[in-house]
């Protein structure tokens, strides 16, 4: 890395390239000292509006473009978004007999929009990142509507869903921190652009604060029914990494393409389904978005180093967005 590289930057590409194990750590942490860390309880929903503020900063017109040259891709990866994870949380949940608290847990997270961590993994991949920024965005605005519906549809008859409830706190912690970042980038171009550099970091120590406080108010349950959760988790994330690649090569999708919708639906935004479950259920459904937060990392930086190595072959390599933030 160049002496000349911003100090923002530097710490920036640090923060993203450590994040799967300061996650790990912050977790492993709020299991041995629940104790210390059941005070962050109730700035969840703040943290996770001050992440998608930064979110918004990043995005402009230029980020949209790929949905006209690539209107297929955008509309496969986004329909898998709300198509896959979903149906597979719901089949996985009941297929495992999980209880209500933990069944609606799960399929929070399957009804979420993509994490926008999704964005920075489909890059070190190699794949489409234009493609994963629109799709990460689409299935973020469409979030208050389809998330408590989904909700509603799949887990009403387990537990009750307040799905109006669900919509006003999705505007309130995604769509609005999302159009105001939107808005002050338009307004304040040459302030937003000089403290891009350091959004990776907010973003990082915003979902750590996140999994601290989630992991902290169900060490109880990740300690009885843990494993269990935690198998449930693994083979959510990873059929939707499978399932979004053969969705993709279905429809004739490039290489870097399908790299694009295999992360974009396998890796989700669990800490808005943590910050969802613990307002509208109890903490115990917020455990498998916990769970998620610290694994979709981890397995999203394996499969990214392992397609790093090898190059698509029949598509030009994208150009990097710099301005990708973590989640």
């Amino acid at each position: 890395m160049s002496r000349t590289t911003p100090v923002g930057e530097r710490i920036g590409r640090v923060a993203g390239t450590w994040f799967p194990l300061i996650v790990l750590a912050a977790g492993a942490v709020a299991i041995l000292v629940p104790q210390a860390f059941l005070p962050l309880g109730p700035a969840i929903n703040t943290l996770l509006g001050i992440i998608m503020l930064g979110m918004g900063l990043t995005l402009q017109p230029v980020d949209f473009r790929v949905i006209a040259r690539k209107p297929k891709a955008f509309a496969i990866g986004v329909v898998a978004q709300y198509v896959i994870m979903p149906l597979t949380a719901i089949g996985l949940a009941t297929a495992f007999q999980l209880p209500p608290e933990l069944l609606v847990g799960v399929v929070l997270v399957g009804s979420a929009p993509g994490g926008t961590s999704s964005n920075v993994m489909v890059y070190l991949a190699k794949g489409d990142t234009a493609l994963s920024v629109a799709m990460t965005t689409a299935s973020t605005l469409l979030a208050p509507v389809l998330t408590p519906l989904l909700v509603l549809w799949l887990a009403g008859s387990y537990l009750p869903v307040d799905a109006w409830g669900l919509f006003q706190s999705i505007i309130f912690i995604v769509l609005l921190p999302v159009i105001a970042g939107v808005v002050l980038r338009m307004l304040l171009p040459k302030l937003v652009q000089a403290i891009l550099p350091w959004l990776p970091l907010v973003s990082v120590t915003g979902i750590t604060l996140v999994v601290l406080a989630v992991v902290a108010g169900s060490a109880a349950t990740i300690l009885s029914v843990g494993l269990l959760v935690a198998l449930v988790v693994i083979l959510h994330n990873g059929v939707g990494y499978g399932l979004g690649f053969l969705a993709a090569k279905a429809v004739g999708l490039d290489t870097s393409a399908r790299r694009a919708v295999a992360i974009e639906v396998g890796m989700q935004n669990s800490g808005l389904a943590a910050g969802l479950a613990k307002t509208h259920f109890s903490p115990e459904a917020a455990l498998p978005a916990a769970i998620f937060s610290v694994w979709h990392n981890i397995s999203g930086a394996l499969l990214a180093s392992f397609w790093s190595r090898r190059p698509p072959q029949d598509a030009p390599q994208h150009a990097a967005t710099e301005d990708a933030v973590v989640s």
